[in-house]
């Protein structure tokens, strides 16, 4: 008997009383969704980001372009002094490196194998 009391009870506040539609789910942000990492990206990062963007490699995380290694199209080196120190693996299975100081100026040749390399000037962006 209660079951029915309450069955009907219920039944009764359905009919009367209309529930309001729920909204469609929406992204999380109000303006448009969830904000890309181009968007939220403040200070360094969004330097290298942009740096990225116009072809510029700014710490050296990409790989080096690979030149000849000739007197006419050396390997370049970039530095923020006017020497640095180079490793020169001379052949592709080789487990030794060859360690010499570059200085700036025309192109240095590698004491071992012969490639050529050169000083350019590097600037760090901040």
């Amino acid at each position: 008997m209660a079951a029915r009391l309450l069955l009907r009870s219920a039944f009764r506040a359905a009919k009367t009383c209309r529930a309001a539609p729920v909204p469609a789910l929406t992204r999380g942000m109000a303006a448009g969704g969830i904000p890309t990492d181009e968007e939220q990206a403040t200070g360094m990062e969004r330097i290298i980001m942009k740096a990225m963007q116009e072809g510029s490699d700014p710490y050296n995380m990409m790989k080096p372009k690979e030149y000849a290694g000739s007197k006419v199209d050396p390997h370049l080196v970039p530095s923020i002094t006017n020497k640095r120190i180079v490793g020169c693996v001379c052949e592709e299975d080789n487990t030794a490196v060859v360690w010499f100081w570059l200085h700036q100026g025309e192109a240095q040749r590698c004491p071992s194998c012969g490639s050529h390399y050169q000083l350019v000037a590097h600037e760090l962006p901040h």
